[in-house]
């Protein structure tokens, strides 16, 4: 079924037309409130500080351009992302975190929110701080208590308003509200970044050739992540014939997939924020002094696409940036995927790889493909998360920044998975329409 035939099956019923409806409603409150504003500073000094600043870019590309307005919502989702990411972290860290998330249930699941959502209060206020304080620097202005007190209260009651608007939509809407207000924070900034590239062409300021190529590459980039994001490379699983009474059970042969980029954005969101963090303290610090010389200077070092290293240094702060999404990769999936535990349970369960003794070669099996399975995963992530540095360089068109890296994962995957969701709304409802 193509997405004309799904959209128009999904709104012939009641109750998925309801939900989508209800979808489209939140949609309407985020973009009212990425336009209500908060006192204590101007748009000229933000837009000022995030040219000059890859990392405050970003955080404005996911919160759809609200930090450049100067938006209650400026923080968007960026403190609840990181919370999630070191809360996952620490329940493979902390052995009371891992065994109550391996048990499951109603109350791990409930402990485990409350938890990321006081740890995502406690982000926004440091980021929010961070922010408002290196802005104003930034500026050359003073960095008053009341101000900054201002702003962050503002900017932290923004985030937990989001954060909470995402789970109504989780649960009144269709897939993953989260996911989809990030969605929707990218591609609210499309056509700011359409426009400003028409003017550019316009003015001459770029080639009709170079927005052409980019086109090009906008629409391949597109194909490759769908085409990775659902590769799987499937291992056979034979379960072995049992005998229980007078029937002969099990025998039959399934997989066990293995997705090509089971990490998703996670790597790159990792790497952007280690690699950032020089720049970030540099700017936190009073200007013109010695730690913030020499931050700055460090900093140079760890940001791609930067042009103030010589030529002949420039591929430096990319290599590191390749090296550290395929760190992160390897050991994101190694966490995911721990095939110690694949392979007991095989065996447990009596069943087998074809060819492959249980136990110990099992569980070698599995780590050999496992390991070029990622670095198949990694080398895609890295070219992707790269693409938007280079992108620039290759077509000399620089006001288009939804080409590679992390926001175009996130799209791509966000309305791959909302279809998915979609369909298997219609798939049950028809099973139900079946059984009655």
């Amino acid at each position: 079924m193509n997405l004309k035939d799904t959209v128009a099956s999904a709104w012939q019923l009641p109750d998925l037309r309801a939900r989508i409806i209800f979808l489209f409603a939140m949609f309407a409150v985020y973009s009212l409130g990425l336009h209500v504003p908060v006192p204590g500073l101007t748009p000229a000094q933000v837009d000022s500080f995030i040219g000059n600043n890859a990392m405050m870019g970003l955080i404005d590309l996911f919160s759809g351009g609200a930090l450049r307005k100067v938006s209650i919502f400026a923080l968007g989702l960026n403190p609840y992302i990181t919370a999630s990411i070191i809360m996952q972290l620490m329940s493979i860290a902390i052995p009371s975190l891992h065994q109550m998330q391996r048990e499951g249930g109603d109350y791990a699941k409930r402990k485990i929110n409350e938890y990321t959502r006081k740890l995502t209060v406690v982000l926004a206020i440091l980021q929010g701080a961070g922010i408002a304080i290196s802005i104003l620097r930034s500026a050359g202005a003073a960095t008053p208590f009341l101000t900054v007190s201002i702003l962050v209260i503002s900017w932290t009651a923004g985030a937990m308003f989001l954060l909470w608007l995402g789970e109504q939509m989780t649960e009144k809407g269709i897939g993953n509200g989260i996911s989809l207000l990030i969605f929707a924070g990218i591609v609210s900034r499309l056509p700011y970044y359409i426009g400003q590239t028409a003017d550019f062409l316009r003015n001459g300021a770029v080639s009709p050739f170079g927005v052409t190529l980019l086109v090009v590459i906008f629409i391949g980039t597109i194909w490759s992540i769908v085409m990775f994001t659902r590769a799987q490379r499937r291992i056979p699983i034979q379960h072995a014939r049992r005998i229980i009474g007078q029937r002969a059970v099990g025998g039959q042969t399934t997989y066990l997939p293995l997705s090509l980029n089971s990490a998703g954005v996670i790597p790159i969101i990792f790497a952007i924020s280690l690699l950032m963090l020089p720049q970030q303290f540099a700017n936190m610090v009073p200007q013109g002094g010695f730690f913030s010389n020499l931050l700055s200077n460090f900093a140079k070092w760890f940001t791609p696409g930067t042009s103030q290293l010589p030529l002949y240094y420039a591929w430096i702060p990319s290599f590191l940036y390749a090296l550290m999404i395929f760190a992160f990769t390897y050991f994101y999936t190694a966490v995911i995927y721990n095939v110690e535990e694949i392979a007991d349970n095989l065996k447990k369960h009596g069943a087998f790889i074809p060819g492959i003794r249980p136990g110990k070669p099992t569980q070698e099996y599995l780590d050999k493909v496992v390991t070029r399975v990622t670095a198949a995963g990694a080398t895609f992530l890295a070219v992707i998360a790269l693409l938007q540095y280079w992108v620039p360089d290759i077509t000399g068109v620089s006001t288009f920044w939804l080409v590679g890296g992390t926001s175009m994962l996130i799209v791509v995957g966000v309305a791959l998975d909302t279809m998915q969701q979609i369909e298997s709304q219609l798939l049950m409802r028809q099973y139900e329409g079946f059984i009655k």
